[in-house]
């Protein structure tokens, strides 16, 4: 499998950029209840907005990251309408390590950073936020390992997102 930078690599390109970021480490966390018990114990608790991340795929193995507000419910008919993709399902452990340098438990917005697109190439895959988390102070995610979260402002993930060469799907979950 092909080598993908690592944290620190993912944080320099943040500064580079000028976007403030926050990491806080703890325990690794799988789940959104495990993240929930780790922010408790975390100094500061973490503040502002915390996120579940989906990778799926559809029939024409198209693929998508989708990064929304952790309480909500995900109908993925209605998610690949919204994203304009087909009969959704996730992604295999594999593809992910190889779109997004990651391993499940670890998917995060910050592996687009893993598939950059450089001078005007197709994306290879769609990035769809949850629209709600963009009113956030900020939000939290994983810098591409499960044993900690950072923290930056939505405005900054936007930016991070475009640098990285993607443009975001907004999906408005409140009006599902």
């Amino acid at each position: 499998m092909e080598s993908h930078p690592d944290k620190q690599s993912l944080l320099a390109f943040l500064d580079q950029l000028g976007i403030q970021h926050l990491t806080y480490r703890h325990d690794p966390v799988f789940t959104v209840e495990e993240a929930q018990v780790a922010r408790v114990s975390a100094d500061g608790g973490m503040p502002g907005a915390h996120t579940k991340n989906l990778f799926v795929r559809d029939k024409k193995k198209r693929r998508a990251l989708v990064t929304i507000e952790e309480s909500r419910k995900v109908d993925l008919a209605s998610l690949a309408d919204a994203i304009g993709l087909s009969r959704l399902s996730f992604g295999s452990a594999d593809s992910l390590q190889d779109y997004l340098g990651v391993k499940p438990g670890s998917v995060t917005p910050f592996g687009l950073f893993n598939a950059r697109v450089e001078g005007g190439g197709t994306p290879p895959l769609v990035f769809a936020i949850d629209s709600a988390l963009l009113d956030a102070e900020l939000i939290n995610i994983h810098p591409l390992h499960n044993a900690a979260t950072t923290a930056i402002k939505p405005d900054d993930l936007m930016t991070f997102v475009r640098a990285c060469g993607y443009e975001a799907v907004l999906v408005n979950f409140d009006g599902e």
